[in-house]
C-alpha cells in the first residue's frame, strides 16, 4: 500500500494494492435484471462466426481478428468471468494464487492449466505471453485509458502482440458489467442460452430482489465500506464502485466519507477509525488487504460497535462478473442487513 501510494501511477497503484475499499469506481455494480440492462441471452446464442472476428470495447476500440480468437490471455478475475461462461484462456496475469493456493479472484479457474504470466501488481511476463502466441488479451479498465494489471513500461510491447479488450469495473454497474461480459463470451462462441447461464441468471435476479427487500425493511442500518493496511484505515464512497454503487441503487444505506482528491475513499489513522459511525461494515476481501482476524491487536477496531456487535462482513471488491459470482454476493449482503440491528 505506501509503495503504491508514492508510485507515479498512484490512482492505479492504490487501486491495486488492496487499501482502495473506495475500489469502488472501479466495481461499480453486480445489478439486478432489472435495472434496464440489457438481457445478455438475447445477444450472441453461442455460435461464434468462423470468419473474421471484432468486438468494440469499453474504451471505443474495436478489437478484430481474422477468426475467433482461441488463444486468449487475461486478468485473473475476467479470465474467472469468461470461465463461467464456458470460454477457456491459456494464460492469467494479477493475483491467481497466494500461498500456493488459487487466489480469491480466480473463481472457479483451474490455476494448475493455465500459464500465469504475473501474480502482483507490476508484474508481466513478456515472453511467456508471446510463446502463448496470443489472438487475444482481455483485462479490466478502472481508469480510463489504463490496463488493469498490464505494467506501464512493458505495456507497448505487450499490445503489440495481439488486439486488446478492456472492459469497465468502475464507473459502471453490476448489471452493465456482468451484460458486458457477456457480450464478450457470446462473441468468442459462449452458449449464454445454455441452462447454466439462464439458470445463474435467475438466482442473480432473485438475491437483487432479496437485498432490495431487506434494504426496504430496515432503511436505518448503515453500511460502512472499509479496507485495511498496517498503518491505514480507507473508508470507501459508495457511489465510485460498481458492486456498492449497485447496492445503493437498491436501497442500502452507506456511510459518505469525506474521499481524497483520486475520489474513491477516505484514509484514515488507526486512531480515528471511529469517525464513521456504522452497523455494518463491510471489509475488502481481497489477498491484498489485511483481514479482520488479523487486526486484533488493534484496540480502536475492538471498540467499534459493529465489530462488537459481530456485524462485519467480508466484501468482494474485484467481482467476477458472471451471473454465477454475482448473485451470492447479493444474498451475502442481504442476509447481514436481515440479521443486523442497529448499533451505531
Amino acid at each position: 500500500m505506501p509503495n503504491a501510494l508514492s508510485s507515479p501511477l498512484s490512482r492505479r497503484g492504490v487501486l491495486a494494492a488492496g487499501g482502495a475499499v473506495g475500489l469502488g469506481a472501479a466495481l461499480a455494480a453486480c445489478g439486478s435484471g432489472d435495472d434496464g440492462a440489457k438481457d445478455a441471452d438475447a445477444d450472441a446464442g453461442g455460435d461464434a462466426k468462423a470468419g473474421p472476428w471484432s468486438f468494440e470495447d469499453d474504451r471505443g476500440e474495436t478489437a478484430k481478428a481474422d477468426s475467433v480468437p482461441k488463444s486468449i490471455v487475461a486478468f485473473t478475475g475476467t479470465a474467472a468471468a469468461l470461465h463461467d461462461y464456458g470460454i477457456e484462456v491459456k494464460g492469467v496475469f494479477g493475483p491467481t494464487t497466494k500461498d500456493g493456493k488459487p487466489d480469491i479472484q480466480a473463481g472457479d479457474l483451474d490455476v494448475t492449466k493455465v500459464e500465469i504470466l504475473g501474480n502482483v501488481w507490476g508484474e508481466f511476463n513478456v515472453e511467456k505471453y508471446a510463446a502463448l502466441a496470443p489472438d487475444l488479451l482481455v483485462t479490466a479498465q478502472w481508469v480510463e485509458g489504463e490496463l488493469w494489471y498490464v505494467p506501464e513500461q512493458s505495456k507497448d510491447k505487450i499490445l503489440k502482440l495481439a488486439p486488446s479488450v478492456a472492459l469497465w469495473a468502475a464507473e459502471t454497474t453490476v448489471p452493465k458489467a456482468v451484460q458486458r461480459h457477456a457480450d464478450l463470451a457470446g462473441s468468442l462462441g459462449a452458449d449464454l442460452k445454455s441452462a447454466k447461464v439462464t439458470d445463474a441468471k435467475a438466482r442473480f435476479e432473485k438475491a437483487a430482489g432479496r437485498l432490495r427487500a431487506a434494504a426496504k425493511s430496515k432503511p436505518e442500518i448503515r453500511v460502512l465500506v472499509g479496507s485495511a493496511s498496517q498503518d491505514l484505515f480507507y473508508v470507501s464512497l459508495a457511489k465510485m464502485s460498481a458492486d456498492t454503487l449497485y447496492f445503493q441503487e437498491l436501497g442500502v444505506k452507506f456511510v459518505e466519507p469525506k474521499v481524497n482528491s483520486q475520489g474513491f475513499f477516505e484514509e484514515l489513522s488507526w486512531e480515528n477509525i471511529d469517525k464513521y459511525p456504522a452497523d455494518i461494515i463491510m471489509m475488502d476481501n481481497r489477498s491484498s488487504a489485511l483481514q479482520p482476524d488479523a487486526l486484533t491487536s488493534k484496540p480502536t477496531w475492538a471498540r467499534l460497535p459493529a465489530v462488537k456487535a459481530g456485524q462485519v462482513v467480508p466484501r468482494v471488491t474485484e467481482p467476477i462478473y458472471s451471473y454465477d459470482k454475482c448473485a451470492p454476493i447479493l444474498d451475502d449482503l442481504a442476509a447481514a442487513i436481515e440479521k443486523a440491528r442497529k448499533v451505531a
